[in-house]
């Protein structure tokens, strides 16, 4: 064979071959390299094991066992049930597998293998796996150590197989590996090098030895990342110059005077940020995130006063006409003291109205401006326009917060958004914009008393509920669908609001859907908002954007089909007034999610955020998963979040002494990252 490269194809390694090859393919593995970064996804730690003999009826256990004997079992009723029989060192266990005969062709007597399920007892204890490993045979080296590593594996592949050809070429693999990463850096974390991290992901000595392996790894895969989001924040500054404001401390201070409430310490912290980056000749790109009820719209009213005050227009987009509404009355109220009023241009508005609104916007009359997507139309242009504020940013197509930043000269650019993100995923998914949070809440605001409740408890909570609007208050109730389902056991919300406007003749009730148009939708909520309807039964569309100070009381219904995040922000409906509100979960059954019960005791929407990522996926050494919705292949969050910050600050520093990175110590830091990123290329053509 000629001499191994890291491009050489997996097919001319010994143990493949051309058939093999193929069903490498399907795991992503097609060169030497691919094979090498091949890490497993969890290992089986024989000390964290039961012995067999300690099994007993009613566990819930995992062993590691060799297969003495094996058959199938023909029943009565003609089902075909797979036993075997395990030996470990403290005694036997035997196994059944109803229905999958299959298994006693893929079985074998010899062979090493990993069960795990429930210990019951028929005809003496028996074991109904939930999950099977084929380890290997009982003379193979790389399956007689504690740790065992598990691989990602394929239909005619599988992870013995996998783990038999790595550990046969990983000397040979690893002695052709470069090591880029500086010195400094693996010093610093006390990270080893990468030929160390993967001969300890590969032939781990124990779980610590493996999972340092993975963080070496880990920092690699994120400092690629870093790079590029670091390099588009450059580009993104250089290309285009924004406006340098001054603070005059005009309208700014005024505002501040005839606020009827003291700043938190968030908020005029976010102020500092924001006016420095406005004061600075590069553009503003920054993101403003706010727990539900912490005042980003305040902080976004001086950010626009700043601009108004040097002689140039503002403008708000919302993603709703109601949420635009909303903004309109709130700004203002705030706004009458200094003699402002601001200007309101939604689709809605007949053709006489929007005409004169767009006159005042382009001769330059309207110097703040409020408004939905109808602020991008073709008609609309601004005199002077120096700041853009979008206000749940996510909810806006690229393409649509894109048109109304060039109704400008390079405006600066705040964004808002009232979801908590995670540290980790924030310095991810918007790792090229600066960010400010705000986590307080101004004083008085009400006191939110969350709740968890079961089925024997519904009377009483419904009762709670019509007391509420029959006093004056409002409510949501909040289910999961829209209509009742065969496949799905789960309250509607059209069968709801059809029960309670039956049952409850003294009350209004509403209903608000995504399936309903948009026109509709904000029809009922206005009602709502209005005082016209007590109780407003819903989706997840009242998540964000709307405000009723009246509204105390919450219903969800099926808490457990929410995400904590999710639960947190419908939440954060309430408690907008300075009236104690409530938050009722009023889950299916008795038996109750734990994290349920966490939420209950939790208020801080970031707390709920990290809680949220680390339900849905925070990733395990001795069986891992990978965290959702991050795609990346061996970071893993929050635990890595420290890493990501590190590879954050030295993406910065590499690229403030080489932007391009053409130096030769850096080339290989560029190649690597364009390897993973191609379409990165054109960042690193500027400059």
């Amino acid at each position: 064979m000629p001499q191994l490269r890291l491009d050489t194809p997996v097919q001319f390694l010994k143990g493949i071959g051309e058939k093999r090859a193929e069903s490498f393919a399907r795991l992503g593995v097609a060169s030497v390299q691919d094979l090498l970064f091949h890490i497993p996804h969890r290992y089986i730690d024989a000390s964290s094991l039961t012995p067999m003999a300690k099994a007993r009826v009613g566990d819930d256990v995992a062993c590691v066992g060799t297969v003495v004997s094996k058959g199938v079992l023909p029943t009565r009723k003609g089902l075909r049930i797979f036993h075997a029989v395990l030996r470990d060192a403290s005694g036997l266990l035997e196994c059944a597998w109803p229905g999958q005969s299959f298994l006693d062709r893929v079985i074998m007597p010899g062979q090493i293998v990993l069960v795990a399920g429930p210990i019951r007892f028929y005809h003496g204890r028996q074991m109904a796996p939930r999950e099977l490993v084929i380890l290997g045979d009982a003379d193979d080296p790389t399956a007689s150590g504690r740790i065992i590593p598990v691989y990602p594996a394929t239909e005619g592949l599988s992870h013995k197989q996998i783990r038999a050809v790595i550990n046969q070429h990983l000397d040979a693999m690893v002695a052709i590996v470069p090591d880029i990463l500086p010195e400094a850096l693996r010093e610093r974390f006390k990270l080893p090098s990468l030929r160390d991290a993967l001969h300890a992901l590969h032939r781990p000595t124990s779980a610590a030895a493996a999972e340092d392996g993975r963080r070496r790894l880990a920092i690699d895969e994120l400092l690629d990342l870093q790079l590029m989001l670091a390099r588009a924040r450059q580009v993104a500054r250089e290309g285009q110059r924004g406006t340098q404001f001054t603070v005059r401390k005009t309208l700014t201070t005024s505002l501040r005077e005839a606020l009827p409430w003291e700043l938190t310490s968030d908020q005029k912290q976010a102020i500092r940020e924001i006016f420095d980056d406005m004061t600075k000749a590069e553009r503003m790109h920054r993101l403003l995130m706010g727990d539900v009820g912490t005042g980003k719209t305040v902080v976004a009213l001086f950010a626009m006063l700043l601009a108004l005050e040097n002689g140039y227009q503002a403008a708000l987009m919302a993603p709703t006409e109601l949420l635009a509404e909303q903004h309109y009355q709130t700004l203002s109220k705030l706004l009458a003291p200094l003699g402002l009023v601001p200007e309101l241009l939604l689709g809605r508005l007949g053709a006489v109205d929007k005409r004169a609104a767009r006159a005042r916007l382009a001769d330059g009359t309207t110097a703040l401006v409020i408004g939905t997507h109808a602020l991008v139309q073709e008609q609309v242009a601004f005199q002077k326009l120096g700041l853009v504020v979008i206000d749940e940013q996510h909810r806006f197509g690229v393409e649509q917060r894109a048109a109304l930043m060039q109704k400008g000269d390079a405006p600066d650019v705040l964004l808002l958004t009232a979801t908590p993100i995670p540290r980790s995923l924030a310095l991810t998914r918007f790792g090229d914009l600066d960010i400010s949070i705000l986590r307080a809440k101004p004083p008085g605001r009400g006191i939110i008393r969350t709740a968890l409740r079961t089925p024997a408890h519904r009377n009483r909570v419904f009762e709670f509920v019509r007391k509420t609007a029959l006093a004056g208050g409002q409510a949501y109730v909040v289910l999961p669908v829209i209509e009742e389902s065969e496949r799905a056991d789960l309250r509607a919300a059209e069968t709801m609001a059809t029960s309670l406007t039956a049952k409850w003749l003294d009350v209004g009730v509403g209903l608000v859907h995504g399936r309903l148009k948009p026109p509709e939708r904000d029809q009922v909520m206005r009602a709502f908002r209005d005082g016209e309807v007590q109780v407003l039964v819903a989706t997840t569309v009242i998540e964000v954007g709307i405000d009723v100070p009246n509204a105390t009381v919450m219903v969800i219904e099926h808490p457990e089909r929410f995400g904590l995040a999710q639960l947190h922000q419908l939440r954060g409906r309430v408690g907008r007034g300075e009236k104690e509100s409530h938050c009722i979960l009023l889950a299916a059954s008795s038996n109750v999610p734990e994290r349920l019960r966490a939420f209950t005791l939790i208020d801080d929407g970031f707390e709920i955020a990290e809680l949220d990522l680390a339900e849905r996926g925070r990733g395990d050494l001795l069986g891992a998963r990978q965290s959702g919705g991050i795609d990346f292949k061996i970071a893993r969050f929050p635990e890595d979040t420290d890493l990501l910050s590190e590879a954050r600050a030295l993406a910065r520093a590499v690229l403030d002494a080489d932007p391009t990175l053409k130096q030769r110590e850096n080339k290989a830091l560029r190649d690597r990252a364009l390897a993973r990123y191609p379409r990165g290329e054109v960042l690193f053509r500027v400059g």
